[in-house]
């Protein structure tokens, strides 16, 4: 990649700031339900602690505390996960700038600090120039290993990049590896299955990759707009009327360039979104009243059908309401099927993401992305400023 990695670094005997993506889920004891983020930088926070360093001053945001410091957000159950999994202490400042955190580095005993959650200062969403130049004072190089913000223009992800020698760390790198090769050589032919609620969330992935693709598969709640387009009845379905012209014309430039967009032939439908409410599998047609929740069976036939010749695999978004036992067997079908597969298989992040996991599959896939909204702007061939602000090679 055309940008320093940690790998270019001179980390000897220096502090090094690093970013990383410490969103973590947290129960109502805030206890750490998935630590998935946590694990995915330890490679990284691994390889800089063996380079002798003097100092790892590890930021990162948590939930949407509004620059106000809120309890249920602090970053201290993650310091205590994460000493758990590097099996060496690691250090918890209650804030993340000022001369009272500079002197509390200086003084830890601790080679690993994490500090307070960057989000408690309005300052770090709003790239505030100086809020970055006090991080950047903590250190003497900094390390980005945070795609989950990468599509972000923050004093932690662009702002300090200008007042300190910028790497990639190694999460970043492979995030940009594996993104970017479906961007640029793609080995063929590559399939694209998009679902999830909105069009208009996908439109940019759709336009960027609809020339680079072989086919799209399209599911979830978004399809729903595709087959009022195409005439079909949805019943009380999920639509967005505004996106019902784009729809068609996206389905129209498909024919145009002789690239299929698959969509489900059957659905599971009910009254009501409710675990417990009656479900029945219905043709292409949904009944007035009927809500589709899922992809029926034919529909996963036929999508696997299209994905069986596939070498490289991009999914982003689940087929159905998988969050919702009744409603989760299109999606997981297709993430047991994908998991058989022997190709290239991408997993774009948030509820994609949440459903391998759910399904116990992540091993099984090629990669699966820790950015949700970063690996979707990338897809959309969209540059992000937390990757374009590191330093050139």
């Amino acid at each position: 990649m055309p940008k320093l990695t940690v790998k270019d670094l001179d980390l000897k005997n220096k502090t090094v700031l690093m970013r990383a993506d410490f969103n973590v889920p947290l129960d109502d004891k805030l206890d750490i339900t998935d630590d998935t983020r946590i694990r995915e930088t330890l490679p990284t926070i691994k390889y800089i602690l063996q380079a002798q360093v003097k100092k790892l001053i590890l930021i990162s945001h948590l939930g949407r505390p509004d620059g106000k410091r809120v309890d249920k957000y602090s970053l201290k159950p993650v310091a205590l996960r994460l000493k758990e999994l590097l099996g060496e202490p690691v250090g918890f400042l209650d804030d993340c700038v000022g001369d009272k955190i500079k002197s509390g580095i200086a003084s830890s005993g601790e080679r690993v600090i994490l500090l307070e959650n960057l989000r408690y200062h309005a300052e770090e969403e709003a790239n505030n120039p100086d809020f970055a130049k006090q991080l950047a004072s903590l250190a003497e190089v900094f390390v980005n290993d945070a795609f989950g913000t990468a599509h972000r223009g923050h004093a932690s992800t662009e702002g300090v990049t200008k007042y300190l020698k910028s790497a990639a760390g190694f999460l970043l790198e492979k995030e940009i590896r594996y993104l970017g090769g479906v961007l640029d050589d793609p080995q063929k032919p590559f399939i694209v299955i998009l679902g999830g609620a909105k069009v208009s969330d996908k439109i940019g992935v759709i336009e960027n990759l609809l020339p680079k693709c072989d086919a799209i598969i399209i599911g979830g709640g978004m399809s729903y707009t595709f087959l009022k387009a195409q005439g079909k009845s949805i019943g009380n379905s999920k639509l967005e009327k505004d996106k019902i012209v784009l729809a068609k014309s996206i389905l129209d430039k498909a024919k145009a360039l002789n690239k299929p967009i698959v969509l489900p032939i059957d659905h599971l439908v009910v009254d009501t979104i409710d675990a417990n409410a009656k479900a029945e599998i219905v043709g292409e047609n949904i009944p007035d009243g009927k809500i589709a929740v899922d992809i029926g069976p034919r529909s996963v036939l036929l999508f696997e059908d299209k994905l069986k010749t596939a070498k490289t695999i991009v999914w982003n978004g689940p087929v159905g309401i998988f969050e919702i036992e009744p409603f989760c067997k299109g999606t997981q079908e297709l993430v047991k099927f994908l998991s058989e597969l022997k190709v290239t298989t991408i997993i774009g992040g948030g509820d994609t993401a949440a459903a391998v996991a759910k399904f116990k599959m992540q091993d099984k896939m090629t990669h699966i992305s820790t950015g949700g909204g970063a690996s979707l702007e990338y897809l959309e061939g969209k540059i992000l400023p937390g990757i374009a602000a590191l330093t050139d090679k």
